[in-house]
């Protein structure tokens, strides 16, 4: 029995090897398009309602009602939502900020302008909404920094 030259036991591994980063660069390039396809959805379902996100780079205008996300799962620290006339809060597809909180309902609380005010009021939610970790007995009217928490999901309100 003779042995392969080393020439011949190299060309399988280089041949794996550049298989391998393909690979790998093809994982990226789909991550990163599913990415992008979760965060054009976001932004469309906030475009067709109430609520609009804007980042730290973002645009936004001042003087306007908005949530700061404080932590979220699926929501980057610092993301804030422009309420506009109102908003809806839960984990369904068919609210303004969707959350992705075990703890959230469908349709969970909902943010309204009534009379210059904006008010936040729980939908009957399984779990209830916290007001500055205080259940919400009805609705309620809504301070500069108060804290909206949702499960483990936290909201600031500004208006600033």
């Amino acid at each position: 029995m003779t042995a392969l030259p080393l020439a011949d036991l190299v060309e399988p591994v280089s041949v794996a090897l550049k298989f391998s980063i393909v690979g790998v660069l093809y994982l990226f390039l789909a991550w990163v398009a599913r990415s992008s396809v979760v965060d054009l959805s976001r932004a469309a379902a906030s475009a067709s309602g109430g609520a609009t996100v804007a980042t730290d780079g973002g645009s936004r205008t001042y003087g306007e009602p908005r949530l700061r996300v404080e932590r979220a799962i699926g929501h980057h620290p610092g993301d804030e939502y422009d309420i506009g006339s109102g908003a809806m809060i839960g984990r369904g597809s068919q609210v303004d900020i969707q959350i992705e909180d075990p703890y959230a309902s469908g349709k969970h609380a909902r943010l309204a302008r009534q009379a210059g005010v904006v008010i936040v009021e729980d939908l009957d939610s399984t779990n209830g909404t916290f007001l500055n970790e205080e259940p919400l007995i009805g609705a309620q009217p809504l301070q500069l920094g108060d804290r909206i928490r949702i499960g483990d999901t936290e909201f600031t309100y500004l208006d600033d």
